[in-house]
């Protein structure tokens, strides 16, 4: 288990120290953040704040998965690369986001079609990938099976694999999408969304730990098992997305000199999915990252409300954050406050996950 341990203690280190060095460069070369003009006027004095931190965070996590791996003389597995690949892949488009709203002076980055084609091509190659390369029990990174807190019976292979397949890339391409934007939407306020990211990817080191101590042998799955491809890759990817948020969050929180940008957001929200997906607990992960949930829903509701009620609205502000920014709540109160609430789903999916097991016991 030293491998968690030096993926964490490495990507830590290395956000935490270069994230002010990262810092500098983006105020040298005047990478700012640009405030939209209908958000909070309380964010007007954050308008120049350097962004497009989370490639510090990128860098970190990836640099200390793999000196995690050199430094107990062990190769990548599929399963890590696969969660690093989405992570990489979506950080990189949130990347274009990001340098094509500083470059240009404005708000708005890459066109939506673009955003679009570009996370749909990125989605898709790991939903390929990830149903093929069974490990020595057989079991490939992904399942055809929908996932709660292992998989269940609902099989979209029931018509052949070739329906299975389509089926399946279009589910995770949905859960791709949905937790990249709900990362996105949560990242309003200063350490909100990396103090979440903290939380949610520390459970799934211990979902993979879990994994890793009850992981199905080759006689096949029982009820006191878990089908994973390779638990412990998870984990180390997982503990280095959660050590590299430490680190980022030290420069993060209010006033914060840094923010992730897009860059992060999508990255975090990508590797999120991923993990659900490689664990087994697509489901379950709506519960452990139940804060992005909550903060995206607010927005859905907002806009379809606005639209079908002629111009009404459920919250003063959305995402929900904004709302109570414009209750009067301050900035520092609301974040701590959805920490807890974090927390709570947090705890709640561990609790179902350990439950279940302690059930069938």
């Amino acid at each position: 288990m030293l491998n968690i341990l030096y993926s964490f203690a490495i990507a830590l280190v290395v956000a935490l120290f270069g994230t002010p060095l990262f810092s500098r460069f983006l105020v040298k070369k005047s990478f700012g953040q640009f405030i939209r003009q209908d958000g909070p006027t309380a964010h007007y004095t954050k308008r120049g704040t350097p962004t497009m931190g989370g490639v510090v965070i990128i860098l970190a996590a990836v640099i200390a998965y793999l000196l995690a791996n050199l430094m107990v003389a062990r190769l990548p597995h599929l399963t890590g690369l696969l969660v690093v690949f989405l992570f990489v892949g979506m950080g990189l488009i949130g990347f274009i986001d990001d340098f094509i709203k500083i470059s240009r002076h404005r708000s708005l980055g890459l066109r939506p079609v673009w955003k679009f084609v570009g996370q749909g091509a990125v989605g898709v190659s790991f939903a390929l990938l990830a149903i093929h390369f069974p490990n020595d029990a057989g079991w490939t990174p992904a399942s055809f099976k929908i996932s709660f807190l292992r998989d269940t019976g609902f099989d979209l292979a029931f018509a052949g694999r070739a329906v299975g397949i389509v089926l399946f890339v279009l589910w995770a391409n949905f859960l791709i999408t949905a937790w990249t934007n709900a990362v996105n939407l949560t990242d309003g306020l200063d350490g909100l969304a990396t103090g979440a990211s903290v939380m949610a990817f520390g459970a799934y080191i211990i979902v993979a730990l879990w994994g890793i101590s009850n992981i199905c042998g080759a006689d096949g799955p029982t009820a006191h098992c878990y089908v994973m491809n390779d638990p412990l890759d998870a984990a180390m990817v997982a503990a280095a997305i959660m050590g590299a948020c430490v680190g980022f969050l030290w420069w993060n929180v209010h006033p914060a000199s840094i923010f992730m940008g897009d860059t992060g957001a999508l990255a975090l929200g990508g590797a999120f999915a991923g993990l659900s997906i490689v664990t087994r607990t697509e489901v379950l992960g709506a519960i452990i990252g139940g804060l992005f949930v909550l903060v995206a829903a607010s927005d859905i509701i907002q806009i379809g409300w606005f639209k079908v009620s002629g111009g009404k609205r459920v919250f003063k502000m959305a995402p929900l954050h904004h709302h109570f920014e414009l209750s009067g709540w301050g900035e520092v109160t609301i974040v701590i406050r959805f920490w807890l609430i974090a927390a709570l789903f947090v705890a709640v999916g561990l609790g179902l996950f350990y439950a279940e097991w302690v059930v069938d016991q």
